[in-house]
Protein backbone atom coordinates (compact mmCIF):
# COMPACT_ATOMS: atom_id res chain seq x y z
CA UNK A 1 0.00 0.00 0.00
CA UNK A 2 1.64 3.42 -1.15
CA UNK A 3 -1.39 5.47 1.17
CA UNK A 4 -3.99 4.85 3.39
CA UNK A 5 -7.18 6.15 1.88
CA UNK A 6 -10.75 6.27 3.41
CA UNK A 7 -12.97 3.89 1.70
CA UNK A 8 -16.28 3.99 1.48
CA UNK A 9 -18.92 1.31 0.76
CA UNK A 10 -21.96 0.38 0.39
CA UNK A 11 -23.69 -2.87 1.13
CA UNK A 12 -21.40 -3.63 3.44
CA UNK A 13 -23.64 -6.14 5.46
CA UNK A 14 -23.62 -9.11 2.92
CA UNK A 15 -22.21 -10.20 -0.40
CA UNK A 16 -19.56 -8.10 -2.07
CA UNK A 17 -19.50 -5.67 0.32
CA UNK A 18 -18.19 -7.50 3.09
CA UNK A 19 -15.25 -8.80 1.37
CA UNK A 20 -14.41 -5.79 -0.03
CA UNK A 21 -14.61 -4.23 3.56
CA UNK A 22 -12.49 -6.95 4.68
CA UNK A 23 -9.82 -6.44 2.04
CA UNK A 24 -9.39 -2.74 2.88
CA UNK A 25 -9.21 -3.18 6.32
CA UNK A 26 -6.41 -5.51 5.90
CA UNK A 27 -4.95 -3.10 3.70
CA UNK A 28 -4.87 -0.85 6.68
CA UNK A 29 -7.25 1.35 4.77
CA UNK A 30 -9.95 3.72 7.32
CA UNK A 31 -13.00 1.89 5.93
CA UNK A 32 -16.79 3.57 5.94
CA UNK A 33 -18.60 0.27 5.59
CA UNK A 34 -22.35 1.43 5.33
CA UNK A 35 -25.79 -0.84 5.23
CA UNK A 36 -29.35 -0.40 5.58
CA UNK A 37 -28.85 -2.78 8.79
CA UNK A 38 -26.10 -1.29 10.54
CA UNK A 39 -26.14 -4.09 12.67
CA UNK A 40 -25.50 -6.62 10.41
CA UNK A 41 -22.42 -4.75 9.01
CA UNK A 42 -21.07 -4.57 12.44
CA UNK A 43 -21.50 -8.43 12.61
CA UNK A 44 -19.74 -9.47 9.42
CA UNK A 45 -17.18 -6.60 10.44
CA UNK A 46 -16.44 -6.52 13.84
CA UNK A 47 -14.87 -3.57 15.84
CA UNK A 48 -11.47 -1.87 14.43
CA UNK A 49 -10.08 1.58 15.02
CA UNK A 50 -10.05 2.68 11.90
CA UNK A 51 -13.87 1.45 10.76
CA UNK A 52 -17.18 3.48 11.30
CA UNK A 53 -20.40 1.51 10.51
CA UNK A 54 -23.22 3.82 9.26
CA UNK A 55 -26.99 3.26 8.62
CA UNK A 56 -27.23 3.47 4.79
CA UNK A 57 -30.11 2.80 2.31
CA UNK A 58 -29.30 3.87 -1.15
CA UNK A 59 -32.40 4.96 -2.26
CA UNK A 60 -32.62 7.94 -0.03
CA UNK A 61 -30.80 11.21 -0.28
CA UNK A 62 -31.02 12.15 3.70
CA UNK A 63 -29.11 8.69 4.30
CA UNK A 64 -26.47 9.44 1.57
CA UNK A 65 -25.85 12.93 2.89
CA UNK A 66 -25.85 11.88 6.89
CA UNK A 67 -23.39 8.63 5.80
CA UNK A 68 -20.78 11.15 3.81
CA UNK A 69 -21.35 13.37 7.00
CA UNK A 70 -20.14 10.96 9.28
CA UNK A 71 -17.42 9.61 7.09
CA UNK A 72 -15.87 13.40 6.62
CA UNK A 73 -16.32 14.17 10.28
CA UNK A 74 -14.44 10.93 11.09
CA UNK A 75 -11.80 10.60 8.87
CA UNK A 76 -11.43 13.90 7.07
CA UNK A 77 -12.73 13.17 4.10
CA UNK A 78 -13.61 10.30 1.22
CA UNK A 79 -10.55 8.39 -1.24
CA UNK A 80 -12.39 5.70 -2.25
CA UNK A 81 -15.99 5.16 -3.21
CA UNK A 82 -17.04 1.70 -3.98
CA UNK A 83 -20.95 1.34 -4.95
CA UNK A 84 -21.96 -2.22 -4.32
CA UNK A 85 -25.76 -2.49 -3.19
CA UNK A 86 -28.05 -3.75 -5.56
CA UNK A 87 -30.88 -6.28 -5.53
CA UNK A 88 -31.96 -8.27 -8.24
CA UNK A 89 -35.41 -8.80 -9.77
CA UNK A 90 -35.67 -11.61 -11.82
CA UNK A 91 -38.56 -12.57 -14.92
CA UNK A 92 -40.11 -11.99 -18.06
CA UNK A 93 -40.64 -8.64 -18.55
CA UNK A 94 -44.52 -8.94 -19.25
CA UNK A 95 -45.05 -10.36 -15.65
CA UNK A 96 -42.36 -8.00 -14.20
CA UNK A 97 -44.67 -5.47 -12.64
CA UNK A 98 -43.40 -1.16 -12.70
CA UNK A 99 -43.34 -1.75 -9.29
CA UNK A 100 -40.44 -3.99 -9.13
CA UNK A 101 -39.14 -2.53 -12.30
CA UNK A 102 -39.09 0.72 -10.49
CA UNK A 103 -37.49 -1.18 -7.58
CA UNK A 104 -34.85 -2.76 -9.54
CA UNK A 105 -33.79 1.04 -11.24
CA UNK A 106 -33.97 2.81 -7.23
CA UNK A 107 -31.69 0.10 -6.09
CA UNK A 108 -28.75 -0.36 -8.74
CA UNK A 109 -29.17 2.67 -10.74
CA UNK A 110 -30.83 5.64 -8.63
CA UNK A 111 -28.75 4.56 -5.18
CA UNK A 112 -25.67 4.72 -6.87
CA UNK A 113 -26.33 8.21 -8.12
CA UNK A 114 -27.43 9.62 -4.73
CA UNK A 115 -24.40 7.87 -3.20
CA UNK A 116 -22.24 9.57 -5.65
CA UNK A 117 -24.41 12.74 -5.51
CA UNK A 118 -23.29 13.23 -1.96
CA UNK A 119 -19.52 11.93 -1.88
CA UNK A 120 -18.49 14.23 -5.28
CA UNK A 121 -18.81 17.92 -3.07
CA UNK A 122 -15.82 16.36 -1.16
CA UNK A 123 -13.95 14.84 -3.31
CA UNK A 124 -14.34 17.85 -5.92
CA UNK A 125 -12.85 20.00 -2.66
CA UNK A 126 -10.10 17.61 -2.47
CA UNK A 127 -9.50 17.42 -5.90
CA UNK A 128 -8.86 13.81 -5.91
CA UNK A 129 -10.62 10.55 -5.46
CA UNK A 130 -11.84 7.55 -7.19
CA UNK A 131 -15.67 6.35 -7.71
CA UNK A 132 -16.25 2.85 -8.27
CA UNK A 133 -19.29 1.36 -9.33
CA UNK A 134 -20.30 -2.26 -9.50
CA UNK A 135 -22.60 -3.29 -12.45
CA UNK A 136 -21.99 -6.57 -14.11
CA UNK A 137 -21.35 -8.32 -17.05
CA UNK A 138 -25.33 -7.54 -17.32
CA UNK A 139 -24.17 -4.01 -17.82
CA UNK A 140 -22.81 -4.71 -21.58
CA UNK A 141 -24.87 -8.24 -22.03
CA UNK A 142 -28.41 -8.86 -22.18
CA UNK A 143 -30.23 -11.92 -21.15
CA UNK A 144 -33.26 -13.34 -21.08
CA UNK A 145 -35.40 -13.15 -17.74
CA UNK A 146 -32.75 -9.94 -17.09
CA UNK A 147 -34.69 -6.98 -17.91
CA UNK A 148 -35.30 -5.20 -15.18
CA UNK A 149 -31.30 -6.15 -13.80
CA UNK A 150 -30.13 -5.66 -17.48
CA UNK A 151 -32.18 -1.85 -17.46
CA UNK A 152 -30.18 -0.92 -14.29
CA UNK A 153 -26.77 -2.56 -14.98
CA UNK A 154 -27.00 -0.70 -18.82
CA UNK A 155 -27.98 2.36 -17.04
CA UNK A 156 -25.05 2.56 -14.41
CA UNK A 157 -22.24 1.47 -17.20
CA UNK A 158 -23.81 4.56 -19.47
CA UNK A 159 -23.85 6.86 -16.43
CA UNK A 160 -20.39 6.36 -14.93
CA UNK A 161 -18.87 6.45 -18.98
CA UNK A 162 -20.60 9.82 -18.79
CA UNK A 163 -19.55 10.92 -15.48
CA UNK A 164 -16.23 10.13 -16.32
CA UNK A 165 -15.18 13.43 -18.33
CA UNK A 166 -17.38 15.55 -16.09
CA UNK A 167 -15.14 14.69 -12.80
CA UNK A 168 -11.91 14.06 -14.27
CA UNK A 169 -10.84 17.55 -14.17
CA UNK A 170 -11.24 18.09 -10.60
CA UNK A 171 -8.79 14.29 -10.59
CA UNK A 172 -11.32 12.30 -9.66
CA UNK A 173 -10.74 8.47 -11.30
CA UNK A 174 -13.90 6.35 -12.63
CA UNK A 175 -13.93 2.71 -12.73
CA UNK A 176 -16.83 0.63 -13.43
CA UNK A 177 -16.72 -3.23 -12.81
CA UNK A 178 -18.18 -5.38 -14.54
CA UNK A 179 -18.06 -8.93 -12.99
CA UNK A 180 -19.57 -12.14 -14.05
CA UNK A 181 -20.84 -14.56 -11.76
CA UNK A 182 -19.42 -14.54 -8.06
CA UNK A 183 -20.41 -16.80 -4.91
CA UNK A 184 -21.87 -14.19 -3.15
CA UNK A 185 -25.55 -13.74 -1.66
CA UNK A 186 -27.23 -12.31 -4.48
CA UNK A 187 -29.21 -15.44 -6.15
CA UNK A 188 -30.04 -15.93 -2.46
CA UNK A 189 -34.17 -15.60 -1.27
CA UNK A 190 -33.37 -12.39 0.78
CA UNK A 191 -31.65 -10.55 -2.47
CA UNK A 192 -33.71 -12.09 -5.48
CA UNK A 193 -37.14 -11.04 -6.41
CA UNK A 194 -39.27 -13.10 -9.02
CA UNK A 195 -41.98 -11.82 -11.19
CA UNK A 196 -45.20 -13.69 -10.28
CA UNK A 197 -46.14 -16.06 -12.99
CA UNK A 198 -49.16 -14.85 -15.00
CA UNK A 199 -48.81 -15.27 -18.52
CA UNK A 200 -49.21 -19.34 -19.55
CA UNK A 201 -47.02 -18.53 -22.86
CA UNK A 202 -44.15 -17.69 -20.46
CA UNK A 203 -44.66 -21.01 -17.73
CA UNK A 204 -42.50 -23.60 -19.34
CA UNK A 205 -39.46 -20.94 -19.82
CA UNK A 206 -40.21 -19.60 -16.11
CA UNK A 207 -39.83 -23.12 -14.65
CA UNK A 208 -36.68 -23.61 -16.46
CA UNK A 209 -35.53 -20.16 -15.18
CA UNK A 210 -36.44 -20.69 -11.45
CA UNK A 211 -34.20 -23.94 -11.69
CA UNK A 212 -31.50 -22.39 -13.29
CA UNK A 213 -31.08 -19.51 -11.24
CA UNK A 214 -31.80 -21.51 -8.01
CA UNK A 215 -29.41 -24.28 -8.99
CA UNK A 216 -26.67 -21.60 -9.64
CA UNK A 217 -26.90 -19.99 -5.98
CA UNK A 218 -23.53 -21.29 -4.24
CA UNK A 219 -21.89 -22.88 -7.43
CA UNK A 220 -20.77 -19.26 -8.95
CA UNK A 221 -16.97 -19.93 -10.01
CA UNK A 222 -16.05 -16.41 -9.21
CA UNK A 223 -13.85 -16.11 -5.71
CA UNK A 224 -15.53 -12.14 -4.49
CA UNK A 225 -12.17 -12.03 -1.98
CA UNK A 226 -10.06 -12.20 -5.22
CA UNK A 227 -12.28 -8.99 -6.67
CA UNK A 228 -11.39 -7.32 -3.73
CA UNK A 229 -8.10 -7.90 -3.78
CA UNK A 230 -8.06 -7.02 -7.68
CA UNK A 231 -10.30 -3.35 -6.57
CA UNK A 232 -7.13 -2.89 -4.09
CA UNK A 233 -4.61 -3.11 -6.87
CA UNK A 234 -6.86 -0.86 -9.13
CA UNK A 235 -7.29 1.69 -6.73
CA UNK A 236 -3.69 1.91 -5.93
CA UNK A 237 -2.94 2.55 -9.75
CA UNK A 238 -2.19 6.35 -10.39
CA UNK A 239 -4.38 5.51 -13.54
CA UNK A 240 -6.85 3.32 -12.86
CA UNK A 241 -8.61 1.38 -15.76
CA UNK A 242 -12.26 3.49 -16.54
CA UNK A 243 -13.29 -0.66 -16.92
CA UNK A 244 -12.20 -3.60 -15.17
CA UNK A 245 -14.37 -7.09 -16.25
CA UNK A 246 -14.44 -9.60 -13.31
CA UNK A 247 -13.88 -13.06 -14.06
CA UNK A 248 -12.87 -15.50 -16.67
CA UNK A 249 -16.99 -15.53 -17.43
CA UNK A 250 -17.61 -12.31 -17.80
CA UNK A 251 -14.20 -11.82 -20.49
CA UNK A 252 -15.39 -14.60 -22.31
CA UNK A 253 -19.11 -12.45 -22.73
CA UNK A 254 -17.41 -9.28 -22.98
CA UNK A 255 -15.87 -10.86 -26.22
CA UNK A 256 -18.46 -12.76 -27.87
CA UNK A 257 -20.52 -9.24 -27.47
CA UNK A 258 -17.87 -7.24 -29.11
CA UNK A 259 -17.78 -9.88 -31.91
CA UNK A 260 -21.49 -9.70 -32.34
CA UNK A 261 -21.53 -5.95 -32.09
CA UNK A 262 -18.79 -5.73 -34.85
CA UNK A 263 -20.49 -8.42 -36.79
CA UNK A 264 -23.78 -6.42 -36.81
CA UNK A 265 -21.71 -2.97 -37.79
CA UNK A 266 -20.17 -4.62 -40.56
CA UNK A 267 -23.52 -6.20 -42.07
CA UNK A 268 -25.38 -2.59 -42.43
CA UNK A 269 -22.51 -0.46 -42.84
CA UNK A 270 -23.36 0.84 -45.83
CA UNK A 271 -27.28 1.12 -45.01
CA UNK A 272 -25.97 3.02 -41.73
CA UNK A 273 -23.39 5.46 -43.75
CA UNK A 274 -25.73 6.59 -46.69
CA UNK A 275 -28.39 8.41 -44.28
CA UNK A 276 -26.89 12.25 -44.59
CA UNK A 277 -28.71 14.79 -46.48
CA UNK A 278 -27.67 14.25 -50.46
CA UNK A 279 -25.27 17.02 -51.22
CA UNK A 280 -26.45 19.58 -54.07
CA UNK A 281 -24.48 18.91 -57.45
CA UNK A 282 -22.55 22.11 -58.24
CA UNK A 283 -23.63 24.12 -61.30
Amino acid sequence: MTEKKTWFITGSGRGMGVNFAKAALAAGHNVVATGRNPDAVTKALGDADNLLVAKLDVTSTTDAEAAVNAAVERFGGVDVLVNNAASFYAGFFEELSPEQMERQLATSLFGPMNVTRAVLPVMRKQRSGHVVTISSSAGFAGFEYGTAYAASKFGVDGWMESLAPEVAPFGIHTTVVNPGFFRTELLTQESTNYAEPSIEDYAERNAAQHEFWESMNGQQPGDPAKLAQALLTITDLKQPPFRFIGGADALEQAEEKLAERQQQIDAFRELSSGLAHDTPAKA
